[in-house]
């Protein structure tokens, strides 16, 4: 029994090694294909026109999903001194999506509200911004957890999922023809959230409480975030923020 069982314990250690370089690979592949018919294809047919803010929300999106791609295999091949120091890096970049995330949700609010379809573009705001408030809390709380190894790769690899929506939605409104936001695109969000956890389970027996709670974070924020798009308070403060671009 013994033999047996160690060994595929120690198999189960070696895959876990490499787990999180792995998701993050799949994230990278996710946000560049669902973008490829809307953004990346466009651009390389030459008949994409948006506003310079819009480039760079993109460039900086794809980029963090490069970094992650990066750190997680310096973490994995055991390079952990030289993972803190890119980590200064990734502290920019999130600033970065923080702020030019807020930005181009304020643009398309004011060009949706140019073009009569205000209470739209007020919805797409309320997926938008909560998306960017929950990609940052996690990131925020994977730094606080630095020091502790097992919660830190959790969170940032949730916090890398939880932005999945918007290029998960392309491929299904434009091949698929769903109307935007595509909702399935966020419920897809959660079915990958559940990789970290079943992978959790498969190799320690039990899911670590930083998987569960970026998992009930990323689906309370889903289940919220419609109803709360419906009260004064958010169009109020939508409002603002479209002011904000006039």
């Amino acid at each position: 029994m013994t033999d047996t069982t160690v060994p595929g314990r120690a198999l189960a250690r070696t895959d876990s090694k490499y787990f999180y370089f792995h998701m993050s690979l799949v994230c990278m592949t996710v946000a560049f294909l669902g973008f490829w018919p809307s953004y990346w294809g466009r651009m390389v047919a030459g008949t994409l026109h948006k506003a310079p803010v819009s480039h760079m929300h993109g460039i900086i999106f794809f980029g963090w999903s490069l970094y992650i791609v990066y750190q997680s295999w310096l973490g994995a091949s055991g390079q952990v001194a030289r993972h803190r120091t890119v980590g200064l890096i990734g502290v920019s970049f999130a600033t970065a999506m923080v702020i030019f995330g807020v930005m181009v949700s304020i643009q398309v609010m004011h060009e949706l509200a140019a073009g009569g379809r205000s209470e739209y573009g007020v919805m797409l705001a309320s997926i938008s911004m909560s998306n960017i408030a929950l990609f940052a809390g996690l990131v925020v709380s994977a730094l606080m957890n630095i020091r502790r190894p097992e919660w830190h790769k959790r969170l940032m690899i949730m916090a890398a999922i939880s932005i999945l929506g918007a290029p998960l939605a392309r491929p299904l409104m434009v091949n698929l023809h769903m109307p935007p936001p595509a909702p399935l695109s966020d419920w897809l969000v959660c079915v990958i959230a559940l990789a970290p956890l079943l992978h959790d389970w498969r190799t320690r027996g039990r899911v670590h409480n930083a998987s569960w709670i970026a998992l009930a974070a990323i689906v309370v924020v889903r289940l919220v975030r419609v109803p709360a798009a419906e009260t004064v308070a958010w169009h109020d403060f939508a409002g603002w923020l479209s002011g904000l671009a006039g």
